[in-house]
């Protein structure tokens, strides 16, 4: 039962964390459009400006949120108590960001001073996006939020059951070589022969009168 539980769990979170892992690539893919088209707006011989932040910042929470998710389904997958560990702090640690950056915009009414200028015109384009699309966006940022949770609710669980039992077996009699580990060796007991001393062959019988009347 616990076998079967802990496979279920191991499917959901690997689920789950597959919604993080899209989010992910959308903003990666958000990102590369967003630098390509800044780079066609400044033409073939772009002059001195300053770093696209915006861009960069959706560059690096993109392959974050991949990352996370990666260590995510290796963790899913090998149910291993450190792995989960390390998946748990990471989307802590995201969880954590994304508050802080919600408490931040929500409770300052100056939060835009707090952001450098934005040479691209991006960070203009996609609050005035927000603003206008405020329901959505804020569903949204719930639903991601919902899922970061439930992963580490889940890898939570998935780490009280522990890993898959191994099986002991006390005597080499207990196990047929079809059910020894693949990375083990399995190296099959010798053969030998048990001779019967109460019933001797006939051949013995035979040498043993011809050599008593040899002996006569």
């Amino acid at each position: 039962m616990s076998r079967m539980a802990r496979s279920c769990l191991q499917s959901v979170l690997k689920i789950v964390n597959s919604g993080i892992g899209m989010v992910g690539i959308a903003t990666i893919l958000y990102s590369l459009w967003m630098f390509m088209t800044w780079r066609r707006h400044l033409g073939p011989n772009p002059p001195d400006v300053p770093t696209p932040w915006f861009i960069y910042s959706f560059l690096v929470i993109g392959v974050t949120l991949c990352v996370v998710t990666c260590s995510g389904h290796i963790a899913a997958e090998t149910a291993n108590g450190c792995c989960l560990c390390f998946y748990m702090i990471f989307v802590f640690l995201l969880i954590m960001v994304e508050a802080a950056v919600t408490v931040d915009v929500i409770l300052n009414r100056n939060w835009e001073e707090d952001f450098p200028d934005d040479p691209t015109g991006n960070f203009n384009e996609f609050k005035d996006f927000v603003r206008e699309n405020f329901e959505t966006c804020k569903w949204v940022g719930v639903v991601v939020v919902a899922v970061q949770g439930v992963s580490m609710l889940l890898a939570m669980i998935l780490k009280a059951l522990g890993p898959y039992p191994e099986r002991y077996y006390e005597s080499d009699d207990d196990y047929s070589p079809d059910r020894v580990p693949l990375l083990k060796h399995y190296a099959p007991p010798p053969s030998y022969v048990v001779a019967d001393t109460l019933h001797p062959s006939r051949n013995d019988s035979w040498n043993v009168r011809i050599n008593s009347k040899g002996n006569r």
